[in-house]
């Protein structure tokens, strides 16, 4: 087992260290200028001053908690949305004008509109996380209801199955890798929405590490910030990737 896990990651590993080593080598040789572009290793050594000090203890605690309020909010409502389309023809006609605009509306414009309405604080910052996390979870729930076979349910009605044992039986089952995926989604919709939100007015952030950087030409502590969000991004859709073969191992080859 650890033979299969070490081929598994071995390119993957040997790619990211390729990346950094070429990394390091463009900013200390080519470009030599620590303004223009940061070395691995001088974001490093920013990550663990910003540690040092705290302040980057206090950026992540607060777009970790405008991400997750916002997250959980937005999956919430986007499953409950999704299930009532796909169950009801007249909820599916009131919410689809709905759904498809404001799903191709830029939500990232209507930050600033946000934080005019409730401010610097945390919702303005939650309310950008829903409308960026909502409409895929929306979108890929009710695809997953409506991919049931519909011969499937046909055949268990004749058996005498339940409504309430036809849904959790077969066509939650059929959903949930739809499911999963919207949410997988809205990992990276959620991040970016935390960031951009926090960039237009924030009292503290990784978006706001990252602004305060860039006034200051401070690029290390720039790709800190950066570097802390791919990672929680990895980290978190790594952490669906596991969900995924344990909820719905069938879809695995």
């Amino acid at each position: 087992m650890l033979d299969r896990l070490r081929e598994n990651h071995l390119a993957g590993f040997l790619s990211v260290a390729g990346g950094l080593l070429f990394w390091e080598l463009v900013s200390r040789l080519l470009v030599a200028n620590a303004l223009f572009l940061a070395a691995p290793s001088q974001i490093v050594y920013a990550i663990y001053q910003l540690a040092l000090t705290g302040e980057l203890g206090r950026h992540i605690a607060i777009s970790s908690v405008e991400f997750i309020i916002g997250y959980l909010i937005a999956a919430v409502i986007g499953i409950a949305f999704g299930f009532g389309m796909a169950s009801s023809v007249r909820c599916k006609q009131a919410l689809q004008p709905w759904i498809s605009g404001f799903y191709a509306t830029p939500t990232i414009a209507l930050a600033p509109l946000f934080i005019l309405w409730f401010g610097i604080g945390i919702w303005s910052k939650v309310l950008v996380v829903i409308f960026l996390v909502l409409f895929p979870v929306t979108i890929n729930t009710e695809a997953g209801l409506r991919t049931t076979s519909d011969r499937l349910i046909e055949m268990l009605k004749s058996f005498g199955a339940s409504p309430s044992q036809i849904f959790f039986k077969v066509s939650l089952p059929s959903a949930l890798p739809f499911i999963l995926a919207g949410l997988k989604l809205g990992i990276g919709r959620g991040l970016i929405g935390v960031v951009v939100a926090e960039l237009f007015g924030s009292r503290a952030g990784l978006g706001r590490l990252i602004s305060q950087s860039a006034d200051a030409f401070n690029m290390p502590e720039l790709f800190a910030g950066v570097i802390v969000l791919a990672i929680a991004g990895i980290a978190m859709t790594a952490g669906f990737g596991w969900l995924e073969k344990r909820l719905v191992p069938w879809t695995k080859d």
